[in-house]
């Protein structure tokens, strides 16, 4: 079985050199390139990617560590990440990372010490400062998506401003009576994206001059049914029930509509319905929603990654970047019925 050396022999270059040209990492001219592909495929030569590393000092592997793989939000960036590893020649190395401290240590001072990846993302996870100096102290690329990171370039939408842009939309349309089903405080997501949609939310209704009374927040899961459930208990009583819901995700909003249809109600005759994300099934539903595209994000950490893997000396924005968050209108929400 023929060898690096042997491709390198037969084009009359260095092993490096066959490595960048056969790699598409690196200057080779078009020339160079064409004879070291042309002596390979004569000698039916296939890339290692144990040998390449040996040259190039790279493993062609990036990590990601991500919190959760079942979710639709998360698994949309793992999508967008490997869709845009895969273009770039690159492998991803997923570690699945819970609070659990053991765990975190694992990872963080094992896993990603013994470079087995040329670069590191790091999915919404407010890491510690111990943790992202363990991450700086490898020397290698590292891009965070949710919020910001002291010294790691980081991107994300902002979720007060979606929330409030979410709200306004429904104030916009007239409604003075709504609520927000949110996350549990108690169960804070990591940079407390709870907290800021309901910061969003409150801020909208401060500037309409909207008092906030309490009982106008329910917290519930992030799911479908956490939505259903407390659309059953909101929607349940007339004598409390809104003339509109914003719901923290679509998942959310897609539960209240399942629980308004259930109790007879209209939508959004009697109740109008907006999310946050755009999930695939907002469509199906007619549901009014903030868009964030988390694929994007994904692909967009990527070529952070790789271009301070390929092009030297680009650095990525030492900001954290704040993404678009865009109203995308359908039928979910409308003017009130009736005004209080």
């Amino acid at each position: 079985m023929s060898g690096i050396e042997d491709v390198a022999s037969l084009a009359g270059v260095s092993k490096a050199t066959v490595s960048r040209a056969l790699s598409g990492r690196g200057y080779v001219s078009s020339e160079t390139r064409t004879r070291v592909t042309e002596a390979a495929q004569s000698l039916g030569y296939v890339v290692s990617s144990s040998a390449s590393s040996l040259v190039t000092g790279r493993t062609s592997n990036v990590g990601v560590i991500i919190p959760v793989i079942n979710q639709w939000f998360f698994g949309s960036i793992i999508e967008g990440v490997e869709r845009a590893l895969l273009d770039r020649g690159y492998d991803l190395m997923l570690y699945n990372l819970t609070k659990s401290h053991a765990e975190r240590t694992r990872v963080f001072e094992y896993f990603l010490v013994r470079k087995r990846v040329d670069a590191v993302i790091a999915v919404t996870l407010e890491i510690t400062p111990e943790e992202a100096e363990q991450l700086l102290a490898l020397g290698k690329p590292i891009a965070g998506i949710g919020g910001p990171l002291a010294g790691i370039p980081t991107l994300g939408i902002d979720d007060v401003e979606a929330a409030r842009l979410a709200t306004e939309h429904l104030l916009l349309l007239g409604h003075r009576d709504i609520m927000h089903v949110g996350g549990d405080l108690d169960e804070q997501m990591d940079f407390h994206v709870h907290t800021k949609r309901l910061k969003g939310y409150l801020q909208a209704l401060e500037a309409a001059g909207i008092r906030y009374d309490e009982k106008s927040f329910v917290p519930t899961h992030f799911d479908i049914p956490g939505g259903y459930r407390a659309g059953k208990q909101i929607l349940g009583d007339p004598r409390r029930r809104p003339t509109a819901i914003f719901a923290a995700a679509d998942e959310v909003a897609i539960g209240i509509i399942l629980a308004a249809r259930e109790l007879g109600l209209s939508v959004p005759e009697d109740l109008s319905v907006i999310g946050i994300d755009n999930h695939p099934l907002a469509e199906m539903f007619g549901l009014t929603s903030i868009e964030q595209r988390p694929d994007e994000q994904g692909e967009l950490a990527v070529d952070w990654v790789i271009r301070q893997l390929e092009e030297p000396g680009w650095m990525p924005p030492t900001e954290h970047a704040y993404l678009p968050a865009t109203l995308i209108i359908r039928s979910s929400t409308g003017r009130p019925r009736r005004t209080s």
